[in-house]
């Protein structure tokens, strides 16, 4: 049932104009604020209302692994890139970084930490000794939902976008931050995101509203009482309406909306029937070459290996990898199709880093590396993933070359 919005209590000058909402559901309060992840009074609201009213539990926008990594910045610095590359997650680890130094570039113009505000809510829940609710999905769930949820070519678009975010040199002013909380310029924003790509605003947006006012359901949940109670809830001010009325008008089991919002989606397998069908035709074809000739077979046989070879090694040779890692790029492209478990660009990146073995200084400025174009090329962390993903570009162009040489030589 719907519950009446609570009427607010007078504010002290910190939060005049801050978004602050009330939702009283099933006997909790919830005081919600909005927030700018980049500023500096979003900080002094959250330490504010925190000084000045009562409360029985924090919860902020973060998930497990973020919250960890704000908790201990330097975590990240015993990252296993050999482990990274074989789980397959040098992907979602490039993307998490690339979205990390997109924020970092524009709390650095004033002097802030990214995620400075729901640092002060977990410090202020820790001195209080008050429970502290992480209410956010995983990232990585997040950025796989996002990118299962749109077509091959929008992924293309998804990509430049993290990209010209990152090697953007042009300063936001801190006025038009502040802007972002009055909740017109961001839904404004929004809506134009959601026409241009509904599934994408709804995998990134959508969908965390509704997860997190699950998760706090489901946290109160966990606690009943007969006494009132209320709870802080700090989000980013683009979360702020979606949350609140979810809040009030949820009526599905929170604990089972959680599950299902928190699955990683299937991958898609057309893609990879797509591959193999191309595969399996270009051996068919150079089976047929050797039963027309063993010399026409010979070529057939020499153009996969050159041209996927070549392609990988010239991918690992753009990103500026070791000769080691050069000649596995060289040896693994033709052999892809034999073992399916690793790409061509694993192979080539697990060699790249054990040849030039990451340094504590490349992990220690690997945020500001990657935010310059020579800097994939001049830190070895970035360097590593950089070879992973060019090797494995190379390796599709090449077998698509071979393909189309090895067709072109039995007409």
């Amino acid at each position: 049932m719907n519950q009446p919005q609570l009427e607010p209590t007078p504010l002290p000058d910190a939060l005049q104009g801050q978004p602050i909402e009330r939702v009283l559901r099933d006997g909790v309060e919830y005081v919600v604020l909005g927030t700018a992840h980049v500023s500096r009074s979003s900080v002094e609201a959250v330490e504010a209302l925190l000084a000045s009213e009562p409360f029985d539990a924090v919860a902020v926008e973060l998930c497990d692994s973020r919250a960890q990594s704000m908790r201990n910045p330097e975590a990240f610095k015993q990252m296993d890139l050999f482990q990274v590359i074989r789980q397959g997650k040098a992907g979602m680890v490039a993307a998490s970084l690339v979205l990390s130094t997109f924020q970092k570039r524009l709390a650095d113009q004033y002097g802030i930490e990214p995620g400075a505000e729901m640092k002060a809510a977990m410090d202020g829940a820790a001195q209080r000794s008050l429970p502290l609710w992480l209410i956010d999905r995983e990232v990585g769930t997040t950025l796989k939902r996002a990118w299962h949820s749109v077509g091959f070519w929008q992924r293309f678009g998804l990509l430049g976008g993290l990209l010209a975010s990152v090697f953007e040199r042009a300063e936001v002013e801190e006025s038009e931050i502040e802007k972002l909380k009055q909740g017109d310029l961001m839904e404004s924003a929004f809506s134009e995101f959601a026409n241009s790509s509904a599934p994408l605003f709804r995998s990134l947006i959508s969908e965390r509203d509704a997860f997190m006012a699950a998760r706090l359901r489901e946290e109160a949940g966990r606690t009943p009482s007969t006494e009132p109670r209320r709870v802080l809830v700090v989000i980013g001010a683009g979360h702020l309406k979606g949350l609140c009325e979810l809040l009030r008008s949820g009526q599905d089991d929170p604990a089972a909306q959680v599950r299902e919002l928190a699955r990683t989606p299937a991958k898609s397998r057309w893609p990879k029937w797509i591959a193999l069908g191309l595969v399996l035709a270009v051996f068919a074809a150079i089976a047929y070459a050797f039963h027309r000739s063993p010399a026409l077979g010979s070529q057939a046989l020499l153009y996969w290996v050159l041209l996927t070879g070549g392609f990988s090694a010239i991918g690992a040779l753009l990103a500026g990898g070791h000769p080691l890692s050069i000649l596995a790029a060289f040896i693994a492209g033709p052999i892809k199709p034999f073992r399916p478990g690793i790409p061509s660009g694993g192979i080539s990146a697990m060699v790249e880093a054990w040849a030039r073995r990451p340094r504590v200084a490349d992990f220690e400025t690997l945020r500001d590396d990657i935010g310059h174009w020579s800097g994939w090329w001049r830190n070895r962390v970035a360097r590593t993933l950089l070879n992973f993903f060019l090797v494995c570009l190379g390796t599709i162009i090449g077998e698509y070359s071979a393909g189309i040489h090895i067709f072109k030589s039995l007409l």
